[in-house]
């Protein structure tokens, strides 16, 4: 993409919604409040499923966020500022240790950028965290009328500050790592000044 964003700090983001909460489990198979991942850090959330085929659905988020990772580790100011968020909408395949397995060497719950990949026990206790989130999915089915393991929908990340408030939503358009980094520096910029 030719685009030059914007430097952080010289624009704003501003507050879209409330994050939702719920259950989730985490890396440990436990029960976690879902709000435990949205507040106390920047949070860069992408809703996924582990064999999502679509290039630039899931494959591209989790691509977008080892990038934006690696800028990060090297910039040290940021680290212990952030945290990356990858969820599960297939609780029905996606196990906690399938979530896991999909992180692989980027699974970690500490460090200077933790990433958690994170699943729900049932899609009754997923669904208001989709609906707080506004993102709409379709479960395909085969020409007998059953379900497949194939989702459909719309590839959304989302910025939440430390506080638990969705401030940017990217779509697949508007995946560009350097504008999303600068976002994060923004709301860590943000945070400072508050001090």
């Amino acid at each position: 993409m030719d685009y030059t964003p914007p430097p952080a700090g010289s624009y704003a983001l501003h507050v879209i919604d409330r994050a939702p909460d719920g259950e989730v489990i985490g890396a440990n198979g436990r029960r976690h409040r879902f709000s435990d991942y949205t507040h106390g850090r920047v949070t860069l959330l992408s809703l996924v499923y582990t064999y999502c085929t679509e290039p630039t659905g899931c494959a591209l988020a989790y691509e977008t966020g080892v990038e934006i990772k690696t800028r990060i580790l090297a910039e040290p100011r940021l680290h212990g500022r952030a945290r990356f968020v990858s969820l599960s909408f297939d609780p029905l395949n996606d196990t906690h240790q399938s979530m896991q397995a999909y992180g692989g060497r980027h699974a970690a719950a500490a460090g200077p950028l933790p990433w958690h990949f994170l699943t729900t026990r049932s899609m009754r206790e997923l669904r208001p965290i989709l609906e707080g989130f506004g993102q709409e999915i379709e479960i395909e089915r085969d020409a007998g009328g059953r379900p497949t393991r194939t989702i459909s929908h719309l590839l959304k990340l989302f910025l939440i500050d430390r506080d638990g408030r969705v401030r940017e939503i990217y779509s697949t358009a508007f995946l560009h790592p350097e504008a999303m980094l600068n976002d994060i520096r923004s709301l860590v910029m943000e945070e400072d000044a508050r001090r």
